[in-house]
């Protein structure tokens, strides 16, 4: 067996990455305190052609020496935003038709497997602070939660490993329908 070069991977340049068809989802980060955690959202949001992030609260921005250590260059590539507020952003999107999904472990959660997006709908997903998860504001508005299984003795997984679990699933299910984002 041999490892692909970088030539024979194919992957397109950031304009045409930026003109292809995305995957109909938004990721929002509330208030995530790890720059290190932002860039890899911006490198997993890359890989699965995200139609954007949008950075909440006190989320770090690029360009940051830590965000782009693990983003490698996808802040380039993804398209992004900040605002202040995570619930106001949240009720903005909603107001745009998307469906908004807390990933948090809550009552009433569906486990992520699931769970299958709808052909034809768009979603925002929200992944919450490292300590103290998605802001109970936007609990009180999201329109369903994801929930990721565990079976061992940590309460939690971090962020970047959230998002890139979570993303995967989605991108997985969206290629299961027969849709693709190019």
């Amino acid at each position: 067996m041999q490892k692909l070069s970088m030539d024979q991977l194919g992957r397109p340049s950031v304009e045409t990455f930026r003109a292809q068809a995305k995957l109909p989802v938004t990721l929002i980060l509330d208030n995530v305190r790890s720059m290190h955690n932002v860039g890899s959202a911006f490198r997993t949001s890359d890989a699965f052609a995200l139609e954007r992030i949008v950075l909440c609260g006190i989320t770090g921005t690029p360009p940051h020496r830590e965000i782009e250590k693990t983003a490698l260059g996808a802040t380039q590539s993804v398209v992004w935003e900040h605002t202040a507020d995570t619930a106001a952003t949240v009720g903005k999107l909603r107001q745009n038709g998307y469906r908004i999904l807390a990933i948090e472990q809550a009552k009433e959660s569906i486990p992520l497997q699931e769970f299958t997006p709808e052909t034809g709908e768009k979603y925002a997903l929200v992944f919450g602070n490292e300590v103290h998860g998605v802001s109970d504001e936007v609990m009180k508005i999201a329109d369903a939660c994801l929930e990721i299984p565990q079976s061992g003795t940590k309460h939690s997984l971090n962020i970047a490993v959230s998002v890139g679990i979570v993303l995967w699933e989605f991108y997985r299910k969206y290629l299961a329908q027969g849709q693709t984002t190019r």
